[in-house]
């Protein structure tokens, strides 16, 4: 792992910083520069050589580092170099495969993973007629470039304007020489003032696209939202209404079967035995919370006196004793306990409910 010097050096290579590292490895000297960084497992020169900085390769060398080192891929700095090479010409080879070369011929025949050599890429390069450029290849942009370009340009349509025509004032004192390298910055200042003015209108435009992308984006996700609120009181609406009706069919079946088997149990003995299921529950197969909902369901409980008068109805018919006379004689043996209980179980649910209300 780098220590923190060696990624303080690190981070000079890779901003090109030429005095700053010179600077650095001048004061320390101790620091070991042959280090592996990243999961490519490159070093300080491999890392100049993809750069193409050859001040910087000759510095590294000067102060020990490695042109044998190999990364993941088993390259060498050379190896990067000779592509590199490859790829632009004359310049890089110049700049980094000669020193290399130089400094350690041995890296020539040195093999990376593939079995593949520095002398084998080399094989073939030629630099004896300047290599042009393909036609189609991009052409990288250099704003100092482009000012020299237009500079020359303009040179020469004014010399082709003026050729001839002043030949009488040869003689004559020139007394405006710094009018050329007035006119020369001025057309700098201007080129340089349409660039920024292009880059402050590129920047415009690119942070209104992204203010309409966010507010579209804000938008939708409003509508999504509302959609999905608007769905979700729907569903909830839709689950009132039925358990609504669920309730209300629970509760007219309870009071159909009341008066069936309890009036039919006031009139005539000789009915037939009730099991547990016989009994007219308000929920058959729930519990004691659920009967009491089915019971007060649709009651208006801020009418007192209704409701108190409803409840007595109720703790009459739920009464444990009074059950015991209306149907006691006809409750099967095998089910009277349970039957017995769960009457009970009401009648104190009902009683506590009548207590509140005093």
């Amino acid at each position: 792992m780098a220590s923190r010097k060696q990624k303080k050096l690190w981070r000079y290579v890779e901003e090109g910083s030429l005095l700053k590292l010179k600077s650095y490895l001048r004061k320390h000297r101790d620091v070991e520069v042959n280090f592996t960084q990243g999961k490519r497992r490159r070093g300080v020169l491999h890392l100049v050589c993809s750069h193409g900085d050859d001040a910087l390769l000759r510095l590294l060398l000067k102060h020990g580092a490695n042109p044998l080192q190999k990364d993941r891929n088993g390259d060498t700095p050379l190896h990067l170099a000779a592509r590199k090479a490859l790829k632009h010409g004359k310049t890089d080879y110049d700049d980094l495969v000669v020193p290399l070369c130089k400094h350690c011929p041995a890296a020539l025949s040195i093999e990376n993973n593939a079995g593949v050599t520095p002398h084998e890429l080399l094989h073939g390069l030629s630099f004896k007629q300047n290599r042009s450029p393909r036609a189609d290849a991009p052409r990288r942009s250099d704003p100092e470039q482009e000012w020299r370009e237009k500079l020359l340009g303009e040179c020469q349509d004014e010399f082709f304007e003026t050729f001839g025509q002043y030949d009488d004032d040869f003689m004559r004192d020139y007394e405006d020489e710094g009018d050329f390298a007035d006119w020369a910055e001025r057309i700098r200042r201007e080129y340089m003032s349409k660039q920024q003015a292009r880059t402050r209108t590129d920047r415009t435009q690119r942070r209104k696209k992204e203010e309409k992308n966010a507010e579209e984006a804000e938008r939708e996700r409003r509508e999504l939202h509302a959609r999905l609120e608007k769905e979700h009181r729907e569903y909830l609406e839709r689950a009132s209404r039925k358990k609504d009706e669920t309730q209300k069919g629970k509760k007219r079946r309870y009071e159909e079967r009341c008066d069936v088997v309890f009036l039919s149990s006031s009139s005539s003995s000789s009915a037939g035995a009730l099991g547990y299921d016989d009994i007219p529950w308000p929920a058959p197969r729930g519990s004691v919370d659920e009967m009491m909902a089915v019971i007060l369901h649709g009651v208006d409980r801020a009418d007192t006196d209704a409701f108190r008068k409803f409840l007595r109805r109720q703790q009459a018919l739920w009464h444990p004793d009074k059950f015991a006379q209306r149907c006691g004689t006809r409750l099967q043996d095998r089910d009277r306990q349970r039957i017995m209980d769960t009457v009970t179980a009401l009648s104190q649910e009902l009683n506590r409910l009548a207590q509140s209300l005093r």
